[in-house]
C-alpha cells in the first residue's frame, strides 16, 4: 500500500518526460521537472553537447545546481548544469569575484542544462519518471523551503563588516595598481609618434597655468568692482521704472474719478444727450 501511495502518473507535453520530485521529507505533493533530451538546430555547442545534453524546465528557485547535479548522478557523471532564467543561447555566465555585490536572488522558475560525460546519462534521466518521487534534498545536503529558506535568507543578508571592509580594500589596492599602471603606460608613450606619425596629446601633457601676479589680481578686482556698480544702477533704473509707471497709473484713476463726477453733474442739470 505504501508503494502504491509513492506512484505518482504526470501527464507531460508532448516531447518530454514528466519526473516527479520532493523537497523534503515530509512534503506530501510531489513537484514535477519536465526534461528532454536537448538538440541543436544552429550547430554543436561546446558548452551544451547533442546527445549528452538534458533540457530541465520547471525548476524551482530555491532548487540549485549542486541539488540537480546530486539528483542526475544516480544517471552517471554529470559534468556540468547550467541554470538560466529563460531557455536558449545565453551570455556567459560572470565570474563572482564578490561575495556581497554580485549576489543576486533568483525570483521566479527557471531551465536547467544537465549535461553528463556519457550520452548513457540522458536515456537514464529520462527513465526515472518509472520510479517514485524523487526525494533531493538529504540531510547532508539539505534543499531549504519556506520559513527555513527566508530565515537563511536574511541570516545571509547581515554584512561583517569586516570582511566586507577587507573586500573593499583589496578591490581599492587593485584599482589603484592599474590606474598607476595606466599612468605610467601613458607617460612612457607621450610624445612618441605611432605608426602613421601620429602624436597623442592629453590633457596632463599640457602645460600648467601660470600663477597671478599682483597686477593680475588687481584687474580682476577691478573688473568684480565694476560689475557691481553696472548691477546696481540697472537695479535703480528698474526701480525708477517702476515708479514712474505707478504715477501713471495713479493720474488715470484721479482723471476717471473726475469724469464720472463731471458725467453725474451733467445728468443732474439734464443736459445730458447721449443720442
Amino acid at each position: 500500500m505504501a508503494a502504491a501511495e509513492q506512484r505518482v502518473v504526470v501527464t507531460a507535453p508532448p516531447g518530454y518526460t514528466a519526473l516527479a520530485v520532493k523537497f523534503g521529507a515530509r512534503q506530501r505533493s510531489p513537484h514535477c521537472l519536465l526534461v528532454k533530451e536537448h538538440r541543436v538546430r544552429e550547430g554543436p555547442s561546446d558548452t551544451h553537447p547533442p546527445q549528452r545534453t538534458l533540457f530541465v524546465l520547471n525548476v524551482p528557485p530555491y532548487c540549485s545546481a549542486d541539488a540537480l547535479s546530486r539528483l542526475f548522478s544516480r544517471c552517471g557523471a554529470v559534468q556540468s548544469v547550467d541554470l538560466r532564467d529563460k531557455p536558449g543561447p545565453g551570455e556567459k555566465a560572470e565570474k563572482r569575484t564578490s561575495k556581497f555585490f554580485t549576489n543576486r536572488t533568483a525570483t521566479g522558475f527557471r531551465v536547467a542544462y544537465v549535461v553528463f560525460r556519457k550520452p548513457s546519462g540522458v536515456q537514464a534521466a529520462k527513465a526515472l519518471s518509472q520510479e517514485g518521487p524523487l526525494l533531493i534534498s538529504t540531510e547532508s545536503h539539505p534543499v531549504k523551503t519556506g520559513i527555513s529558506k527566508w530565515i537563511t535568507r536574511y541570516a545571509d543578508s547581515v554584512v561583517d563588516r569586516e570582511e566586507l571592509k577587507a573586500e573593499v580594500d583589496a578591490y581599492m589596492q587593485d584599482y589603484d595598481k592599474k590606474i598607476a599602471e595606466e599612468e605610467a603606460k601613458a607617460a612612457k608613450e607621450e610624445g612618441v609618434p605611432d605608426e602613421e606619425g601620429w602624436v597623442k596629446v592629453t590633457r596632463k601633457g599640457r602645460k600648467p597655468g601660470l600663477p597671478r601676479t599682483e597686477a593680475a589680481n588687481l584687474r580682476v578686482l577691478e573688473r568684480e568692482k565694476r560689475k557691481k556698480a553696472r548691477k546696481e544702477l540697472l537695479n535703480f533704473y528698474a526701480w525708477q521704472h517702476r515708479e514712474t509707471k505707478r504715477e501713471h497709473i495713479a493720474q488715470l484713476r484721479k482723471k476717471f474719478e473726475e469724469d464720472k463726477q463731471r458725467i453725474a453733474l451733467m445728468r443732474a442739470q439734464r443736459k445730458f444727450r447721449p443720442y
